[in-house]
């Protein structure tokens, strides 16, 4: 019952999602060029991290936001494959097992999308796309107040804060993270970010003047990878437009101009095949105005 909608007719012109989603549970059904959908019901990373749980129960919540967006091209596809779940806090077998499933959409020519859960979505999601093109140069937009390149503790592993330092330790990072506060991210943070090579761009520098340079930024790093995978952590927002997030930034940017000029710009590469969106909870949201949102980025890339 989570796709619905209003129903305007059976015409390809009147179309909504509900209507052209399939839920799937057999990966040969994947066609190139179909999107396909992962929920990443998890946020045992979180509370290893010390925030505020909810977000596992926020991949349903965002489908259904998604559900009465109109179709806008006529080849759209979606294949739904339900959520992945996390059993007895285990995280890391959890994290393996959605990169074993985003590796075989990508592998039969999908688009993947995975709906959060927690931040600590960022390491399986790569860790999928890795496994598929291990030949391949990955670079990685984080759209986020915080780098997310914390060590892990000792005795407690992988959170939702330690996806980036994961990563680094694959190997070669090429990453951007766009809307990093200062007040987010410790120095030690900052210092780490510079050891690895991670890029950055302050949110104090998203306006409308300083777009020349984002989209600069943005072209650099695209350039230079083969393929292109985008995470979007909901709390890079301002509370006023994404409350339900477990740390609610009351200075985080806005989802209007600048942010969709060069959230569109990064859509439009061809070299993007993997969208997350993250850290929505649904337990502090108001009127579904987080998941609302989350929802829509996603459905912009339906758009492109």
């Amino acid at each position: 019952m989570i796709w619905q909608g209003r129903l305007d007719g059976e015409e390809l012109l009147f179309h909504r999602i509900f209507q052209r989603v399939k839920e799937e549970q057999h990966y040969d059904a994947i066609e190139a060029g179909d999107f396909v959908l992962h929920g990443f019901a998890v946020d045992e990373g979180v509370r290893r991290n010390k925030g505020r749980q909810g977000a596992k129960e926020a991949p349903d919540v965002i489908r259904k936001n998604m559900s009465n967006f109109p179709v806008i091209r006529p080849d759209f596809s979606l294949l739904d494959f339900g959520n992945v779940t996390c059993e007895d806090g285990d995280l890391e077998s959890t994290q393996n097992s959605l990169a074993k499933k985003v590796s075989k959409v990508l592998l039969k020519g999908g688009k993947s999308i995975v709906l959060g859960g927690g931040h600590e979505v960022t390491y399986a999601h790569y860790l999928g796309v890795k496994t598929a093109f291990p030949e391949q140069k990955i670079g990685i937009i984080n759209i986020d107040a915080h780098f997310d390149n914390r060590q892990p503790e000792e005795g407690i592993g992988a959170s939702s804060g330690t996806g980036f330092w994961q990563i680094a330790q694959e190997g070669e990072i090429n990453s951007l993270h766009i809307g990093i506060q200062r007040n987010s991210n410790t120095l030690k943070l900052f210092d780490t970010a510079h050891q690895y090579g991670m890029k950055y761009i302050l949110a104090d520098e998203l306006f409308f003047e300083n777009l020349p340079s984002v989209y600069q930024r943005i072209d650099e790093l695209t350039e230079t990878v083969d393929v292109l995978y985008l995470t979007v952590c909901m709390d890079v927002f301002n509370a006023s437009v994404a409350p339900g997030v477990s740390a609610a930034a009351y200075n985080g940017i806005f989802a209007d101009t600048p942010f969709m000029h060069f959230f569109r710009h990064i859509l439009k590469s061809k070299k993007l095949l993997a969208l997350d969106a993250a850290e929505v909870n649904p337990s502090l949201d108001i009127q579904d105005r987080t998941a609302r949102l989350a929802a829509c980025l996603v459905n912009e890339w339906f758009m492109i």
